[in-house]
């Protein structure tokens, strides 16, 4: 395998703490490069998609982005895909889900909900409070670029998502309550992990892609102990629960694929208590470019049943 590692404390800052800017996302489409002399130049917009801002309890406020599929739902309702970081990779999942149903493989018939920010930015600053717990003390050298960003805040976004968000969605929309699954990248990854680690039931399926499992010198391994210790004595916790984890061959810290292949090898004594646990290798994938590559992945695993 070959591993390239790009560790620059400017890399990690303009990422982690939201400063790319890689050109505008609007909230259903990509503003058009130029106009042209003849007409002036309109918005692209996603088909069978819409978005709502939405205070949470807590005080923030956030954008809630929806693709559904045309037509009836099914008996049961829709099964529901939750992904992190909705600016970004709403727009990556909409139309990936969309592209499948030009054949018939079921792959479209999901509802995808990303949760983002009021923002046409990418990345904002304010996923780094929402997806990390509460910085150790000294703050570990790797994060010190990003020490005047809040953090901490995982578990207020974790209630806003499942107290106020899927409520929402149940209202609005026909779905299937038991087959809501969870994807998140990076920092996401993270929280898509502890997530698990603290409410194994809440969803179907967990993917963590490409997490970030160094943050806070490994603090997410104590989550992963106390996961193991809960399941030891009630292993009626695990049972059902998938989790997939995503790593691209081509990370750009070592630590990421390393930390991410050892959690693999760990879980894998929890099958024992009904953890369905895998890894999947991206070969040729960077950070960022790994969760382009999930999208039929990401579908597969969430759709499947039981």
């Amino acid at each position: 395998m070959i591993l390239r590692r790009v560790s620059e404390a400017t890399s990690r800052r303009a990422f982690f703490g939201g400063a790319v800017a890689l050109g505008g996302l609007t909230a259903l489409g990509f503003a058009p490069s130029a106009a042209s002399a003849q007409t002036a130049p309109s918005s692209v917009l996603l088909p069978n998609s819409e978005y709502w801002d939405m205070r949470a309890a807590h005080g923030r406020d956030y954008r809630i982005f929806v693709s559904r599929p045309a037509g009836d739902p099914p008996e049961g309702g829709w099964p529901v895909l939750y992904v992190l970081d909705g600016n970004a990779l709403f727009p990556i999942f909409a139309e990936g889900r969309r592209l499948q149903s030009v054949y018939e493989h079921g792959l479209h018939n999901i509802i995808i909900v990303g949760i983002g920010y009021p923002t046409d930015e990418m990345y904002d600053v304010r996923r780094l409070a929402d997806l990390t717990g509460p910085n150790p003390s000294p703050l570990p050298p790797a994060q010190r670029p990003l020490a005047e960003y809040e953090a901490g805040q995982r578990d207020a976004f974790l209630r806003f998502l499942m107290e106020q968000v899927r409520p929402e969605i149940a209202r609005r929309y026909a779905i299937n309550a038991d087959r809501q699954s969870l994807y998140g990248h990076s920092l996401g990854g993270l929280f898509a992990l502890h997530t698990l680690y603290t409410h194994p039931r809440a969803f179907h399926a967990i993917i963590a892609a490409s997490a970030t499992i160094w943050w806070s010198d490994q603090a997410i391994v104590a989550d992963e102990a106390r996961f193991a210790a809960r399941l030891a004595r009630d292993p009626s916790l695990g049972r059902g629960a998938r989790l997939l984890l995503l790593i691209g061959e081509l990370e750009e810290d070592r630590v990421d694929v390393g930390d991410n292949v050892a959690l693999a090898e760990r879980l894998e004594r929890l099958s024992a208590y009904g953890l369905r646990s895998s890894i999947q290798f991206y070969e040729g994938e960077t950070h960022m470019s790994v969760p382009i590559r999930s999208v039929t992945d990401t579908l597969r695993l969430a759709l499947q049943w039981p």
